[in-house]
């Protein structure tokens, strides 16, 4: 059984600053961590490795400093780890991502299923998992709590909604994006990090992909961020004071003040 792991290497979302020029993230010399969601993606690659046995390779396209996420997956049981870097995937959108991380994955070579968080911390647009899908023309199964079975060529999961779950049956291999619900992430071993320290981390370019470049990077990307900025803090509300007959007489007064037509 081989797994694929597609993880990203986010910033701490309380150190986020945006590049006035490209309106993009500034991830060079910030505190960065595993996105949340990719750590159950971790998880669950390597228990399933636990299950029916085979090798977990994890994933992730990033600046060189991503190599550090890499480790803490092996750290947490994954066998091997490719490090997709470049400057020419720099400002890469959802599409332009999930192209060049499925070119990747070609380049690894055979899977049967690829894991991957639902969504990104700093993005929160859950495309990437389902465009990889597209680009690899495999199946794919969003927001999975739960994997019920695995077996030859065939998989049946539990797909979280609103109303509860739906359970799904699906061809190998394909993609599963996952929520919180499906496990607890480990925490790595003493074993586990003294692998993680001396593990070989392979790095893959645009060249050794052997891509279209007008389709990596901000350049290759279809959708353009036009700006980004803050919006203005809330004003501060009215406190209405007295006993609980004098409150709702005001509140009531208020309240027909604001419905009156503004014309």
């Amino acid at each position: 059984m081989n797994i694929i792991v597609c993880i990203k290497q986010v910033p701490d979302t309380a150190n986020v600053n945006i590049d006035p020029e490209t309106n993009t993230l500034i991830r060079e010399g910030v505190e960065s961590i595993i996105n949340p969601f990719d750590m159950y993606a971790i998880e669950e690659a390597v228990r399933t490795k636990e299950k029916l046995e085979g090798k977990v390779t994890v994933v992730s396209m990033g600046p060189p400093q991503a190599e550090s996420a890499l480790r803490e997956a092996i750290s947490m049981g994954a066998d091997e780890a490719v490090l997709v870097s470049d400057r020419a995937f720099a400002g890469s959108d959802t599409w332009a991502t999930s192209y060049t991380l499925a070119a990747a994955i070609r380049k690894i070579g055979s899977f049967d299923i690829i894991f991957c968080g639902k969504q990104a911390a700093d993005g929160d647009t859950a495309q990437v998992g389902p465009g990889i899908s597209v680009h690899l023309d495999i199946p794919q199964v969003t927001y999975v709590k739960k994997i019920e079975e695995i077996k030859e060529g065939s998989a049946r999961v539990e797909r979280m909604t609103e109303e509860g779950f739906d359970v799904i049956e699906t061809p190998l291999p394909a993609i599963f994006t996952v929520v919180k619900e499906i496990n607890e992430p480990r925490i790595p071993s003493l074993k586990g990090k003294m692998k993680a320290r001396s593990a070989q981390i392979k790095t893959l370019t645009a060249k050794d992909l052997e891509v279209d470049e007008k389709h990596l990077g901000l350049n290759g990307s279809p959708t353009q961020v036009i700006k980004i900025f803050t919006p203005p803090p809330r004003a501060g509300g009215e406190m209405l004071t007295g006993e609980p007959e004098e409150i709702a007489e005001k509140l009531f007064e208020v309240l027909k003040d604001e419905c009156k037509p503004k014309f």
